[in-house]
């Protein structure tokens, strides 16, 4: 029991890593320093350790450590997991599936800096790759997320015979997805039009694609707050019909980090997304995401499904894992 309470702990950690690690990336992107290790991956430049680096190299190559470190954690706390808990235990799972997505991580950062797509790159492939990262960044931190919850005693998840509950909760996830996705590559159309700007160019002078993303900036905030009040809604619909502690807290506290979260989105386009707010916004909504993850996670734990759902399925009360 105290190996598994450690564990929990442990994962807790490996998490607030990752945050750190999505934090340092993003500082990557907005300081156009994607190139600083050349078109060379693993290498830096055709090299293991870089020599007289400039600044732009010391934060990609920065980078690159925190990521392998937070790749070493993961595999950390899959071995551990299989060693401290039975076969087909959840928790068994959920450290297999943040394994699974930390590799497609590092895949699709490598893809990025192998097929050039960083820097001052303004393709329409760069834009699709920040939004399948933001995606893949999303799970994985989802994943680790419910590890340490059902490390931490949480129940298993169960969909079926939830109703309205799973349906509202779910939306609301696609939602917080949509508003990521297009956050990210709108921060993309910032980094390289006021980086554009600065260099003496003009707007006329972008190409399409970064024209395209600076022109429906103003969809996004309104996509921001649609999404706002459905994930606010859900997480309270889900409160009432399924009333726990715990949803009831993390209800408060998804409510309080997307009000933040709209305040912040606000004064990060007022000050023309300055590289420190861009991180701050990143942060806020890694942190929304993950408290509607762990909402889902409570209000849809097996014990809450009704007994006339459960009779109907064939399967009987549940057990808890």
């Amino acid at each position: 029991m105290l190996t598994r309470s450690r564990f929990a702990s442990y994962v807790w950690g490996v998490l607030a890593y990752n945050l750190l690690v999505i934090l340092w990336g993003a500082f990557v992107r907005a300081t156009g320093s994607g190139a600083g290790c050349g078109a060379h991956w693993p290498l830096c430049n055709g090299t293991v350790i870089p020599r007289a680096p400039a600044v732009e190299t010391m934060i990609e190559f920065t980078h690159r450590l925190t990521s392998g470190g937070a790749l070493l954690l993961v595999v950390g706390m899959l071995v551990w997991a299989y060693r401290a808990y039975p076969r087909g235990h959840i928790v068994r799972r959920g450290a297999l599936l943040s394994m699974i997505f930390i590799i497609t991580e590092a895949l699709l950062g490598a893809g990025l800096v192998l097929f050039e797509l960083v820097a001052h790159n303004a393709s329409l492939t760069r834009a699709f790759s920040m939004a399948a990262h933001l995606l893949n960044t999303f799970i994985l931190i989802g994943c680790i997320a419910l590890t340490g919850w059902w490390a931490s005693g949480g129940e298993r998840i169960r969909l079926r015979g939830q109703g309205a509950v799973a349906s509202w909760l779910i939306g609301g996830m696609v939602g917080l997805v949509l508003v990521g996705m297009t956050g990210a590559v709108i921060a993309l159309g910032d980094t390289l039009f006021f980086a554009h700007t600065r260099a003496g160019g003009s707007e006329a002078d972008l190409a399409p694609l970064v024209a395209a993303i600076v022109s429906i900036r103003t969809m996004h905030p309104a996509i921001a707050i649609g999404v706002g009040l459905y994930v606010t809604v859900a997480a309270w619909y889900a409160n009432t019909m399924r009333p726990a502690n715990a949803t009831r807290r993390l209800a408060i506290v998804l409510t309080l980090l997307y009000g933040v979260q709209l305040i912040a989105g606000y004064i990060n386009v007022a000050l023309q997304a300055p590289v420190w707010m861009q991180l701050v916004h990143l942060f806020l909504a890694d942190a929304v995401w993950i408290a509607l993850v762990l909402l889902a996670a409570s209000a849809l734990r097996e014990s809450t499904v009704p007994a006339a759902a459960t009779t109907a399925t064939g399967q009987g009360a549940p057990a808890a894992s």
